[in-house]
This record gives structure tokens, C-alpha cells and sequence, in this order.
């Protein structure tokens, strides 16, 4: 199941990723255009704070897609890792500050359609890994063993 770090990922986990970095460029996108949509009422008017929220997701959700496309499961591990540090970071932000109407409905969607799906990705990713790690191992002696002779 694991065995080849290459190997092609499984559907549910191609779906997962596609909804993991679609925010990625919608959110800074809603952000440099409509800033009033992301920073409340009062956010008529893009300022630095715009730029590096959509900086820091392009930069994300490019890594992602280029790790999808290499099918690299350490990167993508990171990713994903780095996404829902972000997101748990940006739930209690957007309470905080008074950028959500509906809390009960955005926690639901943040640990639903966020947390509970990355959760599962690093896991799956994980074991992936790690399983594929004494096959590599085993490869690379035998590559050594192979120059020295």
C-alpha cells in the first residue's frame, strides 16, 4: 500500500488537497479586491496586512500544488501541517476580532471542512512516509554498496 513513496495518491486524499488549497487563492483574492469581505465593516481600503495574508497563501497553496504535482508525501505533510497551524490560528482571530456573524456556523465549517480532513491527511501521509522510510533506506545502502564495488 505504501511502499512507493511515488506511488499514486489515493482520490480521497487528491480531493482533500484540492479543497485545502482552493482558500488559498480565493481568500486572498476576496482580500485584494473586496478587503471589506475579510477585514469587517470598517476595511474599505487594501493596506499591508492584505498583501501579506495573500502573500502567505499564494506562497502555500503554490507549495501544494507543486508537491501534489511531485508527489512528494513529506512536502505535502508540511503543507498541509503549515495550513492548519494557520487555520487554527485564523479561527479564534476572526472571533475575536468580530469578522464572523454566525460563530457556531464557522467553527463548524473550520473543524469540518478544515481541521477534521487535515487531521486525517497527516495521518494517512504519516504512515505513508514512514513506511516507505526502510525501503529507501534499503535502496540507498544497496546504491553505495553498488559505487564502492
Amino acid at each position: 500500500m505504501f511502499s512507493d513513496p511515488k506511488e499514486k495518491l489515493p482520490l480521497w486524499l487528491t480531493i482533500l488537497i484540492v479543497f485545502e488549497t482552493l482558500p488559498m487563492f480565493i481568500g486572498p483574492l476576496i482580500a485584494l479586491t473586496r478587503p471589506a469581505m475579510m477585514g469587517g465593516p470598517e476595511a474599505e481600503n487594501i493596506n499591508q496586512a492584505a498583501f501579506i495574508y495573500a502573500a502567505r497563501n499564494f506562497a502555500v497553496g503554490i507549495a501544494l500544488i507543486v508537491a501534489f504535482v511531485l508527489k512528494n508525501r513529506s512536502m505535502l505533510f508540511a503543507l498541509i501541517l503549515v495550513r492548519l497551524i494557520t487555520d487554527l490560528i485564523d479561527l479564534p482571530t476572526l472571533i475575536h476580532f468580530g469578522l464572523v456573524n454566525n460563530v457556531a456556523l464557522v467553527i463548524s465549517i473550520f473543524v469540518l471542512i478544515y481541521y477534521i480532513p487535515a487531521i486525517i491527511a497527516l495521518w494517512y501521509l504519516w504512515r505513508s512516509i514512514h513506511a516507505s522510510a526502510p525501503l529507501r533506506t534499503a535502496s540507498a545502502a544497496m546504491t553505495s554498496d553498488t559505487i564502492k564495488n
